[in-house]
């Protein structure tokens, strides 16, 4: 028996929207991580869907802090762009609304196909 209206299947209502990279953002992210696996600068990656911002986070070795998060927030889209990159310290390298010139970043020669 249900109670209070609420079904079984969602007992606290709909889940919260979160905020995710779409496969064409992914593809571009993963080609870029892909390359400097490939050299040896890289080593592992985490992912963090919220329900403001998605994460990419790249590290080196393990270790407590990623050397580089590529960020997508599009609550700014219409402001600096919905797309970013900091490093270890937190400090945004580039800030931008095309994830592909953003990712340059990490990759200078790297042309990434958008």
């Amino acid at each position: 028996m249900v109670h209070g209206g609420q079904s079984a299947a969602h007992p606290q209502g709909p889940a919260p929207l979160v905020i995710a990279f779409d496969r064409r953002e992914l593809t571009q992210i993963l080609a870029v991580y892909g390359r400097k696996v490939g050299c040896g600068e890289w080593r592992d990656y985490a992912m963090d869907f919220l329900k403001d911002r998605a994460l990419f986070s790249i590290y080196a070795r393990v270790s407590e802090r990623p050397l580089y998060v590529v960020e997508k927030n599009p609550k700014l889209r219409n402001k600096q762009g919905m797309y970013m990159v900091t490093n270890q310290q937190g400090m945004i390298l580039k800030r931008g609304h095309d994830l592909a010139q953003v990712l340059r970043v990490l990759d200078p020669d790297l042309v990434v196909v958008s």
